[in-house]
């Protein structure tokens, strides 16, 4: 799995904003959470934080089927990278779906 490096980032996620909202507690590890607005959230990582920035997409559609999404924006600021590089790798891996 390929961490990403940058800053500042945006990715899409396959999830209703109440399931991203129910996995966050988790996925951030621990770390202190604040709502900063409706759709956004700053976690404290160390001396610095990452504001998470989410908007609902229109759902994915595929024949009948309806997936929902939403993008969202990473902005680390103060984090230096390698704890910005593990944050994501549990992140990642706590977010990470699978079939079969």
């Amino acid at each position: 799995m390929i961490v990403e490096q940058r800053e500042r980032f945006e990715r899409e996620y396959g999830c209703t904003e109440r399931e991203w909202r129910g996995w966050m507690p988790s996925a951030t590890g621990g770390h202190e959470c604040t709502d900063d607005a409706p759709q956004a959230l700053s976690v404290r990582i160390g001396a610095g934080h990452l504001r998470l920035q989410w908007q609902v997409l229109p759902p994915r559609a595929i024949a009948l089927l309806r997936l929902p999404r939403l993008a969202v924006r990473f902005a680390f600021e103060g984090v230096p990278l390698d704890e910005r590089v593990a944050f994501l790798r549990r992140f990642d891996l706590h977010l990470q779906r699978g079939g079969g």
